[in-house]
């Protein structure tokens, strides 16, 4: 068993529902094997500025079900330099820690990466974004709930839609990857799916969107990931008030943001970042490091850092062609 008398946690990128549930775990399982925690705030930013805070037991209670990150999350331009790395090492030795806990994206694990081949800090990631994009893992902490609250707008927004006989074009995250799309899509009845990794063409769309609200003749949900190629609901909006074939139908856009990112984790969640966050400090214990903890086939796996942030997780493109069937 690997010798680690003081665990670093921290939370990095963008914030994710169950990031709380994580930490949690994490500092309770340290707790548990009389291992000294302490919290790094604000995540790379904190570790240079050495923004640094004891933990206990008593220090996660109550935090299960909270949204959001109490260490806060910050993106850090000094640490993509060689010299803010030093300094944040050099930080990290001087309040004794041996090893760390990183909970964030890929942005998060390149750095955590980078920290532990040129500093010999050990690390261990537990997968923490909506985007559920990590290659490594079959869900990401925080993507269950998005994908529920994008769910349940879709399904407030097809209430009104339905009552005028509106087109609505529903934008959701997904920078550069359609899970939430695709899922939310499919789960909230959507006609018309765009995601970013499929080509599309605005042609195809029109004649789609045209073809349901002819044959309908009431309202219609277009699911978009803010990363299409199209330019997103605003682009694809304003491409469609253009043409005079659009005239007479009633068209508006929904972009539900960050609300994707905020409220209490789901069941889903909470369980699958407590299991993630035993699993890493356990995996520290062991002897690994440089590596992420993730979930296969239900059960625990880790997977070289390197390969998470240097691998494209594939989505699921039998879940596309369900969408012509049952729409």
């Amino acid at each position: 068993m690997q010798d680690i008398e003081c665990l670093g946690v921290y939370t990095s990128g963008g914030d994710a529902p169950g990031m709380n549930a994580c930490l949690r775990a994490v500092v309770r399982t340290a707790v548990a094997n009389d291992i000294e925690v302490i919290g790094i705030r604000r995540g790379y930013e904190g570790m240079i500025e050495a923004d640094f805070v004891e933990m206990e037991r008593r220090s996660v209670s109550n935090i299960l079900q909270s949204g959001g990150t109490i260490l806060k999350s910050a993106r850090s331009e000094a640490f993509r330099t060689e010299e803010g790395r030093r300094v944040a090492a050099n930080n990290l030795r001087e309040n004794g820690i041996d090893a760390l806990v990183a909970i964030g994206g890929d942005g998060t694990f390149r750095g955590a990466s980078k920290l532990c081949d040129e500093h010999g800090i050990g690390v261990v990631g537990c997968p923490g974004t909506i985007d559920n994009d990590l290659y490594g893992t079959d869900q990401t902490i925080g993507y269950d709930t998005a994908l529920n609250t994008a769910i349940d707008n879709i399904d407030r927004i097809r209430d009104t839609a339905d009552a005028h006989n509106r087109l609505f074009l529903v934008e959701v995250m997904g920078r550069d990857a359609g899970f939430i799309a695709l899922n939310c899509g499919i789960g909230g009845g959507a006609e018309l799916i765009l995601i970013p990794e499929t080509i599309t063409e605005m042609d195809m769309v029109k004649e789609r969107i045209l073809s349901l609200m002819t044959a309908q003749r009431r309202s219609t949900i277009v699911v978009v990931a803010e990363g299409d190629e199209l330019g997103g609901a605003h682009g694809i909006e304003q491409a469609l008030r253009d043409d005079e074939s659009f005239s007479d139908i009633e068209l508006r856009s929904a972009i539900l943001g960050h609300t994707q990112r905020g409220g209490a984790p789901t069941a889903s969640d909470r369980v699958l970042a407590s299991r993630l966050g035993v699993g890493a400090v356990e995996s520290l214990l062991d002897g690994h490091a440089d590596v992420m903890v993730g979930l296969a086939n239900g059960e625990l796996k880790l997977t070289p850092l390197r390969n998470v942030y240097g691998r494209r997780k594939s989505i699921d493109y039998d879940l596309l062609k369900l969408t012509q069937i049952l729409s």
